[in-house]
């Protein structure tokens, strides 16, 4: 399609969203004021596109994620920010490490907030149709923030995907965790004043459930012989029980009666992590668990904490969506199915990995690795 057929098409679409925002109560005032010279971002969709075909071990996601330079920024902003940090986790229970790291991950620290208009770049994603429903809501709530006054459409910027601030909030997590922490009368999380996002981040936090005093986890030490069939998300046991079956704690103490899994994310042959509800408000707040434990490790280090001790395997690679692709219809085949097959190693892979592997005789640690892909092909 050229470039007039496709802002053609755009046009079009604007037109048809207008009715569709106007029931939704977005007044016709916010409307025009935010589509008068709203055009097709073709960056945003090449961006879109671009990021399946992007895989990296995760030995390589946490090396770039905890970089000694970000965990000596992090301190740093640790001893400048203590006051607000302090009042902020005396409200809401989140650690001042927690959120630092967060917003070091998301923003780098507030310096790479995003300058795509937040509006023009929805818009193009709504139009483009994959995930039209998504972000056509996405849309809406950020005509919503610009109706309440809380920032003049030309300042709401972000990234490609709409994600907007000093902690990436999309429009709808804005809507319903932001926070007026310094009392001005609005939200800010996109001035550089970090103060709101921050306190927002919090408070988004708290709702998806993170526990006042539990820590994320830590990496722990597995006895030998331990059964891997109780290692995953899905086998969450009392902390007290994990230690009775030999797994060997960090100093720092957990609540024995708190409910923790056992995470091997670089299979059995890497580092091992016991993982509590914390965790799982942060997955709550993005779903990757690579990008979890970056927070996590990121925190410990900014709050003075060690590197990880185990080492990662070093011929380990992330497999392609491709490969993914490829091992789900493999898996299928041979009767262990994944309930579909996209490229994506969910849990369901995840079980049918396993499965195959204690069919096997192989270490059942769910992990799809190039051995596995190999032997289902070969």
């Amino acid at each position: 399609m050229t470039g007039s057929m496709a802002q053609g098409a755009f046009r079009s679409w604007c037109e048809s969203f207008r009715a569709r925002a106007q029931a939704a109560g977005i007044s016709d005032a916010c409307l025009a004021a935010a589509f008068d010279d709203v055009a097709e971002l073709p960056d945003v969709l090449r961006r879109d596109r671009d990021q399946a075909e992007f895989t990296r071990a995760i030995a390589d996601y946490l090396g770039r994620a905890v970089s000694e330079a970000r965990v000596t920024t992090g301190r740093q902003i640790l001893r400048d920010q203590a006051p607000l940090l302090s009042r902020i986790a005396a409200r809401f229970g989140v650690p001042a490490e927690i959120l630092v790291a967060i917003w070091g991950m998301e923003s780098d620290f507030g310096r790479v907030r995003g300058d795509v208009p937040v509006i023009g770049a929805l818009a193009t994603l709504a139009c483009d149709g994959r995930r039209a429903a998504l972000f056509e809501r996405e849309l809406i709530a950020a005509l919503r923030i610009v109706e309440a006054g809380a920032v003049a459409r030309p300042e709401m910027l972000g990234s490609w995907a709409g994600a907007m601030g000093h902690l990436q909030f999309m429009p709808s997590t804005y809507l319903a965790n932001a926070v007026d922490f310094d009392g001005d009368g609005r939200a800010d999380i996109w001035s550089d004043n970090p103060t709101d996002a921050l306190a927002s981040a919090a408070a988004c936090l708290v709702a998806k459930g993170w526990q006042a005093g539990l820590r994320w986890g830590a990496e722990i030490s597995l006895p030998p012989g331990f059964d891997l069939a109780l290692a995953g998300r899905d086998v969450r046991r009392p902390v007290g029980d994990w230690a009775a079956h030999g797994v060997v704690l960090p100093r720092r103490a957990f609540p024995q009666e708190a409910p923790a899994a056992i995470l091997l994310p670089a299979g059995h042959r890497g580092p091992a992590f016991l993982v509590t509800d914390s965790f799982e408000a942060l997955r709550r707040y993005n779903a990757a668990d690579a990008y979890v434990l970056a927070v996590g490790h990121l925190s410990d280090r900014i709050a003075g904490g060690e590197s990880l001790r185990a080492a990662w395997p070093a011929d380990q690679r992330a497999l392609t969506w491709d490969e993914i692709l490829a091992l789900q219809r493999a898996l299928s085949a041979a009767g262990f199915h994944t309930s579909g097959a996209d490229g994506l190693a969910g849990p369901n892979t995840f079980a049918a990995i396993r499965a195959y592997q204690t069919a096997n005789g192989l270490p059942a640690d769910g992990f799809p690795s190039e051995e596995l892909l190999a032997r289902l092909l070969g």
